[in-house]
């Protein structure tokens, strides 16, 4: 018995479903690759008020200042006091800055969370460059515990040759502070949530 030749509908047929396995296959791959994509082009250009994260600290500061402010806030449901130790400062251009923020855990339990951050005017995140920070890392802590958390950060000397930074005179940093979910666990040991076992 010989093969039948493929007719133009049968090929047509198979281009079709081809071509839509190749496009599911591409929207997969987008959606996986997305986020990181978007965080670096954040990081790279500073959109969206992302700020810079510096290797070494600049050659030297110049004689124009802005004047920064710090923000903080918490997430829903998160019972932690959290605030800038000032709220305001002046800065030269290519000074190296270290503000602290200060964090306080008001409940009788231990809580782990952790803090995003963005800059305003938005389009100056590229200029703000911090060689410290305690952003994206988690912090537990216990009941009644007080944390003082530094950040070191200068504002890049090119801002003032950039058209759009040319008239910026206060830039915002904003921390906010989101509960974590802890881990979940088996309580086959009977061992009650939020208590590590006893052995």
């Amino acid at each position: 018995m010989t093969a039948q030749p493929a007719t133009p509908l049968r090929r047509r047929d198979i281009v079709v479903a081809v071509s839509c396995g190749l496009c599911v296959a591409f929207m997969v791959s987008a959606a996986y690759a997305a986020v990181p994509l978007y965080d670096w082009f954040c990081r790279a250009t500073g959109f969206n008020g992302r700020t810079q994260v510096a290797t070494s600290a600049p050659s030297g500061a110049l004689g124009r200042a802005v004047t920064v402010r710090f923000d903080a806030n918490v997430g829903p449901g998160l019972p932690w006091r959290f605030e800038p130790e000032q709220n305001s400062i002046g800065v030269r251009l290519g000074e190296v800055v270290t503000v602290n923020y200060r964090v306080i855990n008001e409940t009788a339990r231990q809580i782990t969370a952790t803090a995003a951050y963005n800059v305003t005017p938005l389009n100056i995140g590229a200029f703000f460059q911090k060689i410290n920070c305690f952003c994206f890392t988690e912090q537990t802590l216990k009941a009644g515990e007080k944390r003082d958390m530094p950040v070191v950060f200068y504002v890049d000397p090119a801002m003032a040759k950039d058209t759009d930074g040319a008239d910026v005179n206060t830039i915002t940093l904003s921390y906010t502070f989101y509960p974590q979910r802890e881990p979940s666990r088996p309580f086959a040991d009977g061992t009650p949530p939020g208590q590590n076992k006893v052995y």
